[in-house]
């Protein structure tokens, strides 16, 4: 599970990244680097990278909070913890796992067709990542 977590966290930085490799040519390295205030507007392939950014941003969250509940929840003793209802601790790991790989992966193939604008093979990709989301949040229960 760190592995993909790490993977996951990796996959985001590309996308952090990514609007960068388009702004700098447009602004020149000293506008870039300065406040920016004439700042091209999102349109042509910057506006592209700025979307999978803002798609990153909204999809990050949801996984790594699945992610670091699925680590905390496998180390804590079920008696340990105070709620009186079942099993809270019975985190299946395997499931968890197996969706954050499908979610990472999933991702890794979505920049690029979101970036390239490619509509049912990207509509695919982010559905199968947030199937990688319901495993690892049907793992939890």
């Amino acid at each position: 599970m760190v592995t993909w977590l790490l993977l996951g966290i990796a996959v985001h930085f590309v996308a952090v990244f990514l609007p960068a490799l388009f702004l700098i040519p447009k602004m020149g390295l000293g506008g870039y680097l300065g406040s920016r205030d004439g700042e091209p507007g999102p349109e042509g392939l910057y506006g592209r990278a700025r979307r999978v950014l803002r798609n990153s941003n909204e999809n990050l969250a949801a996984f790594v909070g699945l992610a670091a509940a699925a680590l905390a929840l496998e180390f804590v003793e079920p008696e340990a913890v105070i709620i009186p209802v079942g099993s809270p601790c019975d985190v299946d790991m395997q499931l968890a796992t197996l969706g954050a790989m499908i979610f990472v992966i999933a991702r890794s193939v979505f920049f690029p067709i979101y970036f390239f604008g490619i509509p049912l093979l990207r509509s695919v990709a982010w559905i199968t990542g947030f199937a990688g989301l319901i495993l690892m949040a049907v793992a939890l229960i």
